[in-house]
């Protein structure tokens, strides 16, 4: 039950009388700061006095005198200079806590208005390793996907991979001239990687290259410009400053991207045999699109090359996939939409929507300089075209009612254009948004690499938190009093858990649009807004239950004794679980997972706060011992749910 919303329709009934569009000001209703001040607090009465031209607490008297909740709260009263401020009446939580005990749902009712909903995350490029890139689309898709789909939604989800861009045409590029046979027979994936890796640095050279005079003239023509405005500049006029500081900040921007071309190709030089391979390809990157373009043509050689090499590319995504406990319910990736290109590109033209410009076809959205290209001069279609075919075939196949994109903030123009032009075309019946997320930074807060500079596999990532992981489980083992308790498969199950939750937990907890450091201690310590630390609790009341020689199915099945707050930690537990519902809600507003961890660390404090103020195994008296063996029940129950809507398992025992 969301409690918060019940409130939110009383107080829309209430200000119905008094002021027209109520559910803005009834959205004012928020669970309390200060729980000294109640459980929940409305703040409306300040805006509408303003807008009414009348006292806040004169407002917010009339508010009360008309508003219905004594069925469930105390008398309101109010505070300051208009606070509303409720409390729940106790045995109305009891009763609440007692149906969400016997709920296998835990008292979170499933959606009303269900929705189609398509998750588009991951989309990692085939042919090459999943690296940390990956991670953040992955885990937050995921999360999205089983917190809707709990809520009662229709949701699909959908891994559109990269299977048919031009890393193909450099792959194959490489297959064709820099194979290493053995190693490709040994492990295709990571010989299909090396080429792409080495066709992409020589391709970057000659294009670097390419570019350096151009580069260099920027850096004269900065200088010479601020050196201008220096001279002339009077050193008390602001909006003079204020220019000199922005050529400066040119001036340093332009150096920067010289000295980083120069650095590129400084470290082919400085390799002999990549020189000498630079030399022996000085087409490389015309003929990696002309490699690109006869793929798409239908080329026999490529085509069966293509064929040879997804397999096994395909598989060894699944290997991580499987790892994570992820599955998709689609996998379709840039492949699959090439034949409807044709037909997409025909379409807008026809209906007047896409033209041609300086050989391209382009699509021109009001108010946006960059034209939308879906068809390049030589033919060949973009990604712009692949994903208007998949919004054609998800809204006209799937009939999604949203299409949510997980993908990082740096394609949010791409994205934003993309909606507008669907809209244009006439697919704007389906809500479709851009879940946008930051980049994984490392302590020097430039993006995660190894020291050599590459990018970090997501494999090896994985593997070094389960190794990190089972360090913190054999000493916390060792350490216990009575002695070990986990044996060896034990240990290596649990760390993991503890491994992989820490990882999926250190991104969720984050504002997703929000870059973050990626810190190893932090993120497996057994303190603080971890997963660890959530594992640990839900662990902790588990060893409760075997303190106390019952089960948590023979406390759930128990009708000797209800739920009953009698400590004001046991009320604040209680009305902490009961707003589990009123999280997932905010989750599926606004597709911030961040908002069920912050719900999960809140309630792994409470219960901490609870058991360090409430005797339960040791507790004498029968009825209150059953009572709070239940509270402890409840809470295991929605800690382990709410862990597994984000991807993380549990163990009872650490």
């Amino acid at each position: 039950m969301n409690i918060l919303t019940v409130l939110r329709e009383r107080f829309a009934v209430a200000l119905s009388e008094i002021v027209d569009e109520p559910a803005s000001y009834a959205n004012m209703v928020f669970p309390s700061q200060n729980t000294q001040f109640g459980d929940f607090q409305a703040n409306c009465a300040m805006p509408l006095g303003k807008k009414l031209g009348k006292q806040p607490r004169e407002i917010a008297a009339l508010i009360i005198e008309k508003l219905s909740v004594d069925d469930f709260c105390e008398t309101p009263d109010v505070a300051g200079p208009g606070f509303i401020n409720l409390k729940l009446k106790t045995n109305y939580l009891e009763q609440q806590l007692q149906n969400s005990l016997q709920d296998e749902r835990l008292g979170v009712a499933e959606s009303k208005t269900a929705q189609k909903t398509i998750i588009d995350f991951s989309s990692p490029n085939v042919a090459k390793p999943m690296h940390v890139g990956h991670l953040r689309s992955t885990v937050i898709g995921d999360a999205l996907a089983r917190i809707l789909k709990f809520l009662g939604h229709d949701v699909v989800t959908d891994n559109h991979i990269g299977d048919w861009g031009t890393q193909f045409g450099m792959i194959l590029y490489g297959y064709k001239n820099f194979l290493d046979e053995a190693a490709y027979q040994k492990n295709l994936v990571g010989e299909l990687s090396r080429l792409y890796r080495l066709v992409s640095q020589l391709c970057d050279y000659h294009s670097t290259s390419a570019q350096l005079e151009k580069l260099q003239q920027n850096v004269e023509t900065a200088g010479q410009a601020l050196s201008k405005a220096e001279t002339a500049a009077n050193p008390e006029d602001k909006k003079q400053k204020k220019a000199i500081k922005k050529l400066r900040s040119t001036l340093a921007g332009s150096r920067e991207t010289l000295a980083s071309a120069q650095k590129k190709i400084e470290a082919i030089q400085n390799q002999p045999e990549l020189l000498e391979l630079v030399n022996e390809h000085p087409q490389i990157v015309k003929l990696t699109r002309e490699e690109t373009a006869k793929l798409h043509a239908g080329d026999e050689e490529n085509i069966k090359l293509w064929n040879d090499f997804l397999p096994a590319c395909n598989d060894a995504m699944e290997v991580v996939y499987k790892r994570l406990g992820i599955h998709f319910d689609l996998i379709l990736g840039e492949s699959y939409y090439q034949p409807m290109l044709g037909d997409v590109v025909d379409d807008l033209k026809k209906k007047g929507l896409a033209s041609e410009s300086q050989g391209a076809i382009c699509v021109f959205v009001e108010g946006n300089k960059a034209p939308f290209i879906i068809q390049k001069q030589d033919g060949a279609f973009t990604y712009a075209t692949t994903d208007l075919a998949t919004i054609q075939y998800r809204v006209d196949e799937l009939k999604a009612d949203t299409i949510l994109y997980v993908v990082d903030k740096r394609q949010s123009e791409h994205f934003q254009l993309l909606f507008d032009v669907s809209k244009l075309w006439g697919y704007d019946q389906a809500e479709m948004q851009h879940v946008s997320f930051g980049t994984v930074m490392g302590k020097d807060n430039k993006p995660f690499k190894t020291r050599a500079g590459d990018t970090i596999g997501l494999e090896s990532l994985l593997d070094e938190s389960i190794t990190r992981a089972r360090k913190i489980v054999d000493v916390n083992d060792d350490r216990k009093p009575n002695g070990t308790e986990l044996d060896e498969q034990q240990r290596q199950r649990i760390a993991e858990i503890i491994g992989l939750g820490g990882i999926k937990y250190a991104d969720l907890h984050h504002n997703r649009e929000s870059d973050y450091v990626f810190d190893w201690d932090k993120m497996l310590s057994m303190t603080g807004d971890t997963a660890t630390y959530m594992q640990y609790a839900f662990a902790r009341i588990c060893g409760i239950f075997r303190k106390a020689g019952l089960s948590r199915e023979e406390v759930q099945a128990d009708t000797t004794a209800a739920i009953s707050l009698q400590h004001d930690a046991e009320r604040a537990l209680g009305l902490q679980l009961l707003r589990f519902e009123e999280a997932l809600a905010n989750v599926a507003q606004e597709y911030r997972p961040n908002l069920l961890t912050n719900y999960l660390f809140e309630t792994a404090n409470a219960f901490s706060s609870f058991y360090e103020h409430c005797t339960v195994a040791k507790e004498e008296d029968p009825k209150i011992r059953m009572s709070r063996l239940k509270l402890c029940n409840l809470t295991a129950r929605t800690m382990k749910q709410g862990l597994s809507l984000l991807g993380i398992d549990t163990s009872d025992r650490m």
